[in-house]
This record gives structure tokens, sequence and C-alpha cells, in this order.
């Protein structure tokens, strides 16, 4: 039988790299859709709605928004484009016809965009390409639309996919063209109608069998202190209306009768109620308070449950447990229980499909696998910011057996920097048994080289990487496959500073101290034995009494009158921490404070550990 199609509606998905624009690229449809009222004060970036998103500057959720243009609905799906968030891309294209790339017209494709648009073809969907920030002083569109032929082809597109439209754009102005403009010129367009033609022309309507059951699979979740849990859905089949008994395909393989008491459907960034909704429309549904991604709403007397929706294995694990410092519960309010830490591990597994929680030996930890080293440290910043108060332990990569040998995830690394800081990139990759594969110098003083780097070589490298580039190179990575166990790795030769007692940090300790190393802490900071409170010159570690105080005397000194300075302490963030430690050390989190300690917080039980390690070996 004929498949009927939806001829008023488009189901799309912005794809890109970092930073390449896609979020500007929707607030900028939104305007010229009037979606917002002339005098209306709106942020920019509005679909960024979380904290750590805007701080960040990067996608982290994928959320959908629907443009209204020439009696036509657009429901569009603003992704992320970091890999650690993949899980969110690849829900996103289970609810699209089509995909739209966005490409920066001086960075060209990285990997992330590697990244992304695998996932869409491995998805058979049509590709729109947008060549954005035409207008960057230093673009090179017409070398950047052939780097992404290359790409279309080294990822095995087929001929269908490969003949894909242009559209050559500037989001943060709001202008588009299909006419390809000088390097650093605007696009001829004053606005983005050629944009919202191209999508009409290209991505499929979707198409539906009028008489097929209903079929509504769920994609996201999202919740509301009104409705409870809110089920995100695209509708594949039939209709689904307000108040209706459906069938709830669960993902253990039962069948329940739920009632949706309910039906939301997204007008710009509104949801507003509705009373039914058709094939290809994406709807919120309250009503069905444990449900779950990738489950199925059908019809109560055929029920179809559709696939359920799979993600890439995670690749990065990290033990979460709670906070077993002398200093906890010192922040009024803060959550310090294990029941509570589980519970909100719990809750966060509900809407994050990428995300895996598993028991250790210990009651009170956690070990916690997602697909990167950014996306565990987000949960872990948003655990904070809600009053939580954990231990976090080195990040470790997730390993696995192939024919009864060990296999490690390995990381497709893409570095710009200056072609001065050449051999120095090279050598901390090296270090890190990384391989180069590839190298192209643009003749504009820049290089860009591409290694393949085992996974766990690249945590703590970030930090190191812009040391010796002096704040100037470009680092992005993306999962590439399994190989086998690549060794041994020493990424850090410094060892640490550890403090022997407990008590406040005095400025004359810190004075003698700061010829040893770098330090962590402020003169006033309360610190207990154990806890880490700088980096050692050298490559072990040295206990170190940092609250030791100034003998006075009633004798005058003939230096008394001498100052010294104090260099202020280097500062932490919650990434930098995870990134410096070692095996034997973890990370205390609370709501106010980041703390790098020994998990072994006695100094003569470390030393014993330690002898015994030495007399083994």
């Amino acid at each position: 039988m004929p498949l009927n199609s939806r001829d008023d509606l488009r189901n799309i998905a912005i794809i890109a790299h970092v930073d390449h624009g896609k979020t500007t690229l929707v607030d900028a449809m939104l305007w010229q859709s009037g979606a917002f009222r002339v005098n209306q004060d709106v942020d920019d970036r509005v679909m960024d709605s979380n904290d750590l998103e805007r701080e960040k500057g990067i996608t982290i959720l994928a959320k959908n928004t629907a443009v209204k243009h020439g009696g036509m609905t657009l429901n569009i799906i603003d992704t992320p484009g970091h890999a650690d968030f993949g899980g969110e891309v690849e829900r996103g294209l289970s609810m699209v016809d089509g995909v739209v790339l966005l490409v920066d017209a001086s960075e060209g494709p990285l990997p992330q965009t590697r990244f992304v648009l695998r996932k869409a073809f491995a998805a058979k969907m049509p590709v729109i390409l947008c060549i954005n920030k035409v207008d960057r002083p230093d673009a090179r569109i017409k070398e950047v639309v052939d780097e992404v032929y290359e790409l279309f082809i080294d990822l095995d597109a087929t001929e269908e996919q490969i003949d894909f439209p242009i559209v050559y754009a500037s989001a943060k102005a709001g202008r588009a063209s299909l006419n390809r403009p000088e390097d650093a010129a605007m696009p001829d367009s004053e606005d983005l109608e050629p944009l919202f033609e191209v999508i009409k022309n290209t991505i499929p309507a979707p198409t539906y069998d009028p008489t097929a059951p209903l079929q509504a699979h769920v994609t996201n979740l999202d919740a509301s202190s009104y409705l409870g849990r809110i089920a995100l859905c695209r509708v594949h089949q039939g209709t689904i209306r307000k108040g209706q008994q459906v069938a709830w395909c669960r993902t253990d393989g039962t069948i329940q009768r739920v009632k949706i008491t309910e039906l939301l459907m997204t007008d710009a960034l509104e949801r507003k109620p509705a009373e039914e909704a058709g094939p290809g429309d994406i709807i919120a549904i309250a009503g069905i308070p444990d449900i779950m991604i990738g489950e199925t709403l059908a019809d109560p007397e055929d029920p179809r449950p559709l696939p359920l929706i799979t993600v890439d294995e995670p690749a990065i694990s990290m033990t979460i447990g709670t906070n077993t410092s002398p200093l906890v519960g010192r922040v009024k309010g803060s959550k310090v229980t294990a029941r509570m830490v589980k519970d909100r591990l719990d809750k966060e597994l509900v809407g994050n499909v990428s995300l895996r929680v598993l028991p250790t030996d210990r009651p009170d930890a956690w070990e916690v696998q997602g697909r990167g080293e950014l996306a565990l440290a987000i949960l872990v910043e948003q655990m904070r910011r809600e009053g939580y108060e954990l231990t976090v332990g080195k990040p470790q990569v997730v390993t696995k057996l192939v024919d009864g040998k060990v296999h490690e995830p390995v990381e497709r690394v893409t570095i710009d920097c200056p072609e001065e800081y050449l051999g120095a990139i090279t050598q901390l990759l090296a270090v890190r048994k990384g391989r180069m594969e590839h190298m192209t110098n643009h003749g504009t003083g820049w290089i860009r080289m591409e290694f393949v780097v085992p996974a766990r070589g690249l945590i703590g490298f970030r930090t190191e990487f812009l040391t010796e580039t002096r704040g100037t190179g470009i680092v992005n990575h993306v999962f590439e496959n399994y190989e086998p166990w690549f060794g041994e790795l020493r990424t850090r030769n410094n060892g640490s500073l550890v403090a022997d007692r407990p008590g406040p940090v005095t400025p004359f300790a810190m004075l003698n101290l700061q010829e040893r190393g770098v330090l962590f802490v402020q003169p006033t900071t309360e610190v207990y034995e154990g806890m880490i409170v700088g980096e050692n010159s050298r490559s072990d570690d040295m206990d170190v009494n940092i609250t030791k105080e100034k003998k006075l005397t009633n004798m005058r000194s003939s230096t008394s009158d001498t100052t010294e300075t104090l260099i202020p302490p280097r500062q932490l963030s919650l990434e930098q921490a995870l990134e410096f430690i070692r095996e034997d050390e973890c990370v205390e989190i609370t709501p106010e404070n980041v703390r790098i300690r020994k998990v072994v917080l006695d100094a003569s039980t470390r030393a014993r550990t330690t002898a015994r390690a030495k007399r083994a070996n």
C-alpha cells in the first residue's frame, strides 16, 4: 500500500563540531520565523538553557524547538557537538528525517564532525552542508568544501549522500546564500530564506501508513514539578490523543495499559497543550511515572514495539563515593550519605542512556562509566551544585577482551597549533604511545596534526598541551576503536606535596615550601593529614608541614625588616584536579571546595604500602 506524507512538516537535526555555531543558527531561525516579538528580551544562544552549557559555551543536552515558516513546521533538534555526549546525538537523530551539517569556514571538519556525520550515515539520512562563519577573516571556503567531500568519501557515503546541497552562512548575522562568497565576505542574501528553501526541498517529509496502528517512540525525558515525568516522543504511525488509553511497551518486554493525561507540542521554545498529534509530530506526554528512553507507546489492540535505542559503549570510568575526609559535612545543608549519592546516580541513569553505574567492593562507592572524561566531570559538577559531597577517583579506561587479549579504547586526536610547537607536541604524544597519522601545513604558520592515541594517555593531556603551546593550541579528539593494550604509561612526572598534619595553612610555612614546587592552597586554608597541598618539583611524593608557625621571641633580628613575597597558588578547577591525580589519589568535592587528597590519609600506612610494593617488584 502506498505511504502518505506530511508535506507541512520537516524534522531535522543540526549537527556539528563544538563551537561551529549550531545554537547560534537556531537562534537566527527562531528570530526570522517570528517566534519572538521585535522588542522581546531574549538571551543569546537561547537553546543552551542549562547553567553549565552557558558557562562552558557548549551544548550538553539535545533539545528541540519548532519553527513555523511559510505554512510549514520545522521541528529542529539542536544536538551536542562533543563526542562525550554522543548518547544525546544518537537520540536526536532517532527523531528526525535529515540533518544540516554545520562546518566552520576556517577550521573545517574536525573529529566531532566525523563522529556526528558517521551517525547520520548509519541512519541513512540526507545531509545539507552549511558552511558557517564565511565572514571570518581567516575563512578558506573552497578548501573546507573539498575537505568535507574527502570526509564523505572516507566515511563510505552513498552517491545520493555525496550529492549534497551547499549553503554558505553567517549564523551570527542571520544570513545565508547558495552562492559561494569570497573568503571573509558576507553571503549575498539578507536573511536565511535560502536555507529554509533547501531544507524544504532536501529533507523528506515524514511518511506513514494510514492503516498502521499507533507507534510513538520515547527518545528523551524531562521533568515538571506540576506534571511529573514528561516523555518526549516521535510519533511514527497512527494518531495519539489526550486522555487516550495506550499500550506501554517496556524495555523488559512487558506491556501495560496506561492513560495519556497530558499531551504537549512545542511551539518555538514553549510546550503548549494539544488535543492530538499525528505521524511525524514530536510531542511531550505526561501520566506515565516510570517510562524510560527507548520504550514505545502503541495501540492497545495491536501493540507493535519499536527497536530500543542503542548507544556506543562507555570508554571511561571513575569511582564516585561519599566524602570520607575529616572535613566532611562542614557546609550547611550538604548531602553526604551513601543513600543520597546512590539515589542521585540512579536518577541520572533515567535520562542519560550513555551512562552506567556498577557496584564496587565498597558499599559507599560506585563505578560510573561514561563516553568520556568531560561527560563524567559534568555529572560531578552538577551533583556538587546540588549540594552533594563526593570522593572521586582517577578516571580509568574501560577495557574489553578480544580473542583472549585485553584491548583498550583509542582516540583520534586532531591538533591545530603554531608550527614552532611541532617538536614539543610530538614529544608529548610519543610519551603517551601516540602515533602520527597525518600532518598538514596550510602555509599560514599553523599546522594540523592527526594522532591515534590510547584514551588513558589523554587523561591529563590538555593542561600540559596548553602549557607547551602557551595557550595557543587547539586539541580535539573522538573515539576511534579498540586496540591491544599499549603497556604502562607514565604521564605525570612530578610527585605531590602532602600535608602531614591538620590545621590552617600559614604564610610562614608557604614561604619555605614554595621553592619545593607549586602550591595549591591559600593562607588560612584548613588542611588535614593526607591532603595534597601542591605539586613537588621532583618525581616522588613529599610529606610537608604547611601549618608551621613562625616562632616569636623578644629578640630583634637583623633581617626582620626584609619582606618576602608569596607566589600566588595555582587554583585547580574540577577538570584540572581530575587530570592531575594519580591512582593512589582522589578528589574531594563539596559545594564550596575542590580538594585533592591521598586515598590512604595516614602517612605511616602509605609508607608501609609503598615499601611492600617495592619489595614485591
